[in-house]
């Protein structure tokens, strides 16, 4: 066992030594050591209880024959982060994540991983330190949290409450309907309720093969999690007391290039968020797989879009995909369209993808549509290219509220602080598209989320007649035509940098375009005069991360050569 570098030999005494003071005994010194990542923080409704979880778990660890040993990661709520500078640590959080993982399971040579995330970047950032490590990992989330429902009965979440402050500043609610989504609109612990960043990165661990069945929907806080707890416990220890398992099931060995793949088509059928095209990059990298932003235009024209979740759909909740079928309905039923949607993989409970689907079947075809009446022919989210976005834009199709093609004049801010005020003041009117700069990964730093503005004008009425292009990102709840991760970003010389208030733009979701209508002669003009500002930063680590990151089109990874 890899532990036996820590455990075993007369060398090793001092070592365990310090193990007896943790309260092993000896007869545990020739059992596999299981690492239990816990994210447990108190500030995140999607983590608060998992200090409990961990316990359910670590008692089934024990009671397989192995030694568990806990340790916990940092977390950053995005909803509470939002709208102000916290938001700048949430990308960099990732980062620090995946190190802490790596650190912990490498100094101390443990045989096998749990890991237990559920919210924003703790889901990836875990995934990647976890692919460093390279033994067998399971991963079980905290679970999704229930919907809310109004005095009214109307089914709400997140997103309702950051549309209804939009509402509110529009006169269109009162003071006591805004009081009264804040207090329904998140009843209980868990990730958001809807398919936002973490539901949607808890989904596709499942199509990854490295989480077990019902792991993207089955809700927080129930019986029936805390037998997925259980049963992930009793596979770890499975595959940690068995050498040619400890082998088969090493991560990089499941997560794969069939795996990344499988990945993105899922999240195609079901509309997901935007977030997981840069951190499905970022795993890609981390898998050392060779997966660009480019190849996911042609899956997407291979998966019908059959699963449509708030925001995209506000009254459909995972708790209702849970339901109609989960995550395995979903993949048997988009299966059906060809074998080039899906490929058959081994998966972390030693089933291939297509045995584990091979029973799944749709229960409600209201939640889950058949493949022969998809909401659309094509996936839910689409690479856009052009002048304007020479590596790559990214568009949530899912979301899109009015037509898919828009050309409208810029009205721009540098910066989001920026954008909340000029949208307020009622700078932007129909017709126009909202250019954010500067909140790329380096010129943020950090990649902020643009869920205030983007619900701002949602909530205003506009959803249907503005656009809005962004070098930052948008969190899961955000839904109409909005496109981030533009690319090169404004920071390092991108043209988005380069526009100017009254500039066409001119966005065709269907065509993969996003350009402005400038000649070669006038980029040339602008570009030969522009210097990008440089933010003075007080923080050293944004510092750091904003000197070592790479742009949205590489996944905001950090770079490893300077």
């Amino acid at each position: 066992m890899r532990s036996d570098e820590v455990k075993k030999g007369y060398q090793r005494t001092p070592h365990r030594s310090l193990l007896r003071a943790t309260g092993l005994k000896d007869q545990d010194f020739g059992k596999p050591f299981i690492g239990v990542a816990n994210s447990f923080i108190e500030i995140i409704p999607g983590h608060f209880f998992l200090n409990k979880v961990a316990e359910i778990i670590k008692d089934e660890i024990r009671a397989n024959g192995c030694v568990p040993f806990e340790f916990n990661t940092i977390g950053v709520d995005d909803g509470i982060a939002m709208g102000h500078d916290g938001m700048l640590y949430s990308l960099p959080s990732r980062e620090l994540i995946a190190s802490s993982v790596e650190s912990v399971m490498n100094a101390h040579k443990l045989d096998a991983m749990i890991a237990i995330p559920n919210c924003d970047k703790i889901v990836p950032g875990m995934i990647m330190g976890a692919l460093r490590v390279n033994v067998p990992t399971i991963f079980v989330s905290g679970g999704p949290m229930a919907k809310g429902y109004k005095k009214d009965g109307t089914p709400i979440d997140l997103a309702s409450v950051f549309e209804a402050v939009g509402e509110h500043e529009a006169k269109k609610i009162s003071d006591e309907e805004l009081f009264d989504i804040e207090c329904n609109a998140c009843p209980s612990g868990g990730s958001c309720s809807g398919m936002f960043t973490a539901n949607s990165m808890n989904t596709l661990m499942e199509a990854m093969g490295i989480a077990l069945a019902g792991n993207g929907t089955i809700l927080a806080q129930t019986r029936e999690r805390e037998e997925l707890y259980r049963k992930a416990a009793r596979r770890i220890c499975e595959i940690a007391k068995d050498e040619a398992l400890r082998e088969l099931f090493k991560l990089k060995n499941i997560l794969n290039e069939n795996a990344v793949k499988n990945a993105f088509a899922v999240d195609m059928a079901m509309g997901g968020s935007t977030n997981t095209v840069l951190h499905m990059l970022a795993i890609a990298n981390e898998a050392d797989v060779n997966f660009q932003l480019k190849d996911i235009n042609h899956i997407s024209k291979n998966v019908s879009h059959i699963a449509k979740i708030s925001p995209s759909l506000s009254t459909v909740h995972m708790e209702d995909i849970n339901k109609a079928g989960g995550v395995n309905a979903v993949m048997k039923e988009i299966t059906k369209r060809g074998n080039k949607v899906l490929i058959d993989n081994l998966t972390i409970s030693g089933e291939t993808l297509f045995e584990k689907i091979a029973e799944a079947k749709i229960i409600d075809e209201n939640i889950i549509h058949p493949i022969d009446n998809p909401y659309s022919k094509v996936g839910g989210l689409a690479i856009l290219y052009g002048n304007l976005a020479e590596q790559g834009a990214v568009v949530k199709t899912a979301g899109i509220t009015g037509e898919r093609a828009f050309t409208g004049k810029a009205v721009c801010f540098d910066g989001q602080a920026e954008a909340i005020e000029g949208i307020l003041s009622g700078k932007v009117k129909a017709g126009d598209v909202v250019v954010i700069r500067y909140e790329g990964p380096k010129g943020g730093p950090g990649m902020q989320e643009m869920l205030t503005p983007t619900s701002l004008i949602m909530g205003m009425g506009l959803g249907n007649s503005v656009a809005l292009i962004t070098d930052g990102r948008f969190s899961g709840a955000t839904r109409g035509a909005s496109i981030g991760h533009v690319s090169p970003e404004a920071a390092e010389g991108g043209m988005i940098g380069l526009l100017k208030d009254g500039d066409e733009i001119h966005i065709d979701v269907d065509q993969y375009i996003l350009s402005v209508n400038l000649s070669e002669e006038e980029i040339a003009y602008r570009k030969a005069s522009f210097t990008p500002p440089k933010k003075a930063l007080q923080s050293r680590w944004l510092a750091q991360y904003s000197a070592l990151v790479t742009n949205a089109s590489r996944g905001a990874v950090l770079r490893t050569e300077l």
